[in-house]
């Protein structure tokens, strides 16, 4: 692969691009100056960084760390008093100063700030993983078809548009279902459930790339010169389609991330998530008493995330397709 080959074609470059600057220079300089998109990248490393540093830093065990004396109380920010509350047994002990109570507790009397972080640890691992499986087995199902053609192609896509017709959580229930109840509380059958059902769009968007670069002229030159057909596709095509790859990823792990909440939704979670929470919350909310807590902070936190991702989706596929920038 040459710089020249990842280059934007002249009939895309417009006045923003710098003579002589290669795709990936320019695309992050229009990137920056996507305000929604930087905004995304802001805010999504900042959730990935309080769930991931802060139930550590806290101390405190979201799920042995209980005092059904403390159950369900209301979100403070401040170190409950005798005056504070109704029940004299909800004021904390001197050995532990600090209560977490921001987001209140729940009906154990678990600490729901702690809760959510920890739940979003899961829930961004999922997404995370599931996505890479996806990618990964899209790109190598789209390549080979796109790459060999003929009947092989027809037999690939064929099959592809026969899965495409099922319905995803159909599909991703009963593969779900063909674990046994123990092996299903583990993240394991979520990666491999979602991972399976994800990468249709994948092959097919590779599929149409790999049709287009296949008859360009450096994999002419690629063949000419006795090269092999993996390394024409992994040297030569395949990070020509790195863009695509990149910006489908993106947007394809908020995706994953609600499939996972409505399986929470259901009963065929991967343990302590989001959706699993706001499940949770959802039931514990009635006309007689309403713990609205429980359902408001792990819906924000997942609003957040999955807004984040699509602003930051958005942003790469405007800076990497030089065609669909303003001129």
């Amino acid at each position: 692969m040459t710089e020249e080959s990842l280059m934007p074609d002249p009939a895309d470059v417009g006045p923003e691009t710098a003579p002589g600057s290669s795709l990936w220079s320019d695309a992050w300089r229009r990137l920056k100056k996507n305000k929604l998109a930087i905004a995304g990248c802001v805010m999504l490393v900042l959730v990935v960084l309080s769930c991931a540093l802060g139930p550590m830093m806290t101390g405190i065990d979201p799920e042995s760390d209980t005092n059904p004396k403390r159950a369900n109380l209301p979100p403070s920010v401040t170190r409950r008093g005798p005056d504070d509350v109704k029940n004299p047994d909800h004021v904390l002990s001197e050995d532990k100063p600090v209560s977490y109570d921001w987001f209140g507790t729940d009906e154990l009397g678990r600490s729901y700030f702690v809760r959510v972080l920890k739940g979003g640890q899961m829930s961004l691992l999922i997404g995370l993983v599931a996505t890479l499986a996806s990618v990964l087995i899209g790109v190598v199902y789209g390549s080979i078809a796109g790459y060999y053609g003929g009947k092989l192609d027809e037999i690939m896509m064929r099959v592809v548009d026969f899965l495409y017709g099922i319905p995803y959580m159909f599909l991703v229930i009963l593969i779900m279902l063909m674990f046994s109840d123990t092996a299903r509380d583990s993240p394991l059958p979520i990666f491999i459930a979602l991972g399976m059902v994800q990468w249709l769009t994948t092959a097919r968007i590779l599929r149409g790339q790999v049709l287009t670069l296949r008859s360009q002229e450096f994999v002419e030159a690629a063949r000419v010169m006795g090269a092999s057909d993996m390394r024409i596709v992994f040297r030569h095509i395949l990070p020509n389609t790195l863009g695509v790859v990149i910006i489908y990823a993106t947007l394809t792990v908020p995706q994953v991330i609600l499939l996972e909440s409505f399986l929470s939704f259901v009963g065929l979670g991967a343990g302590l998530t989001w959706g699993l929470l706001a499940s949770e919350g959802l039931s514990v909310i009635n006309p007689v008493e309403s713990y609205w807590w429980r359902l408001l902070y792990p819906s924000i936190f997942l609003a957040l995330t999955l807004f984040s991702l699509n602003f930051m989706g958005d942003g790469l596929r405007d800076a990497l397709d030089p065609k669909t920038r303003k001129e």
